[in-house]
């Protein structure tokens, strides 16, 4: 048994129930594994929101609930003496609430900032995947009970017919860059890379240009000639999400009839292209 959190940002709608309901499961409450949350300073569970694009034509964001990822070698474990960091058998990550006063050092250990200081107490504190729950029966933390979207997963890592495990399996793991190379409790799954979208339009009448439904709009990347072709939708909208960043592509529009288009973009940021209007072929 090895217990684990699929984190799917595709669900993630920012409603923060996950947020909510740690604090409403700790804030105040010492359980059998940790000292009570402060109601204010600590954030077991945050939700890491980004805008995203360049244009307000194309903007949109993503969301990522961030915690403690219960790493197979935890650095801040590393960091404790006397045992006040432990991995217990099924993979969850414990900070003892008494072998571990006044050792900041566990704080500043952690490399996603999950781990917080109880100046009050002088402890340092995260999420305990509700492990207390977990052992009087509880089929999942609170955090994943309260998500209405379907953004949190748990389950048995070890097991391939849990719906962790399938859910893992199906998606596409992005893990966090400050964890990349290190084998953790909780996976990520769809963090977005960069994204290159636009629109193509046809000549119109005095009322303005028509939407180019159906124009082919291939992404050659410049480093190693890799073609991505996508088409664009009824209103003439095209997007790639999961580009190489910071990478040159070229942007070569077609429709049969017209003549084509080319241009260039680079990934250093999330990028709306601008608007494309076709020309009669002659």
């Amino acid at each position: 048994m090895r217990y684990g959190i699929a984190v799917n940002t595709d669900n993630c709608m920012e409603c923060y129930n996950c947020f909510m309901a740690c604090k409403d499961e700790h804030c105040g409450f010492a359980t059998a594994v940790s000292a009570p949350q402060p109601h204010e300073g600590q954030h077991w569970v945050r939700i890491d929101s980004k805008e995203r694009g360049n244009d307000n034509r194309k903007v949109k964001t993503s969301n990522v609930a961030i915690m403690c990822s219960h790493c197979e070698n935890p650095v801040c474990m590393s960091a404790a003496t006397d045992g006040a960091v432990y991995k217990r058998p099924d993979g969850i990550v414990i900070i003892d609430p008494e072998k571990a006063k006044g050792q900041k050092q566990i704080v500043d250990a952690c490399p996603i900032h999950a781990v917080f200081w109880n100046e009050e107490l002088q402890l340092p504190q995260k999420c305990t995947m509700c492990a207390h729950l977990l052992d009087e029966g509880y089929a999942k933390p609170r955090c994943v009970e309260a998500c209405p979207n379907e953004a949190l997963y748990f389950g048995d890592l070890d097991d391939p017919e849990s719906e962790v495990s399938k859910v893992i399996a199906k998606e596409k793991q992005t893990p966090l860059p400050e964890l990349a190379g290190r084998e953790t409790a909780v996976k990520y799954l769809n963090i977005p890379t960069r994204f290159l979208a636009g629109s193509v339009y046809l000549p119109g009448d005095e009322t303005g240009e028509d939407p180019a439904a159906g124009a082919e709009v291939t992404l050659v990347r410049a480093d190693n000639g890799e073609k991505i072709t996508v088409k664009t939708n009824y209103f003439g909208d095209w997007e790639r999400e999961w580009l190489e960043p910071n990478t040159e592509y070229a942007i070569n529009v077609s429709l049969s009839g017209y003549e084509p288009v080319s241009l260039t973009a680079t990934t250093d940021i999330d990028r709306y292209v601008g608007e494309i209007i076709l020309q009669k072929a002659k």
